[in-house]
């Protein structure tokens, strides 16, 4: 699923075509999210800088994850 599809028209004199952007990965916009939550927390800064980036990718694609799963459960 994608975040943020779109289309919209190219102008020259009129009408000339349609530019389309299929968005991003839904579960890189959430995980995006998540990072900016856990990077904004100051009780989180010590762990973050201990455990390193690799720590935040984890955990931040943990969350995604998490919801793309809830998301199913939702729509089934």
């Amino acid at each position: 699923m994608k975040a943020f599809p779109s289309t919209e028209p190219i102008y020259r004199e009129n009408v000339v075509g349609i530019k389309q952007s299929n968005g991003m990965d839904l579960r890189d916009y959430f995980a995006a999210k998540a990072m900016q939550g856990l990077l904004s927390n100051p009780k989180l800064q010590e762990q973050i800088l201990k455990q390193g980036q690799d720590w935040i990718i984890e955990s931040s694609y943990a969350w995604a994850n998490s919801m793309m799963k809830e998301r199913e459960n939702d729509n089934q």
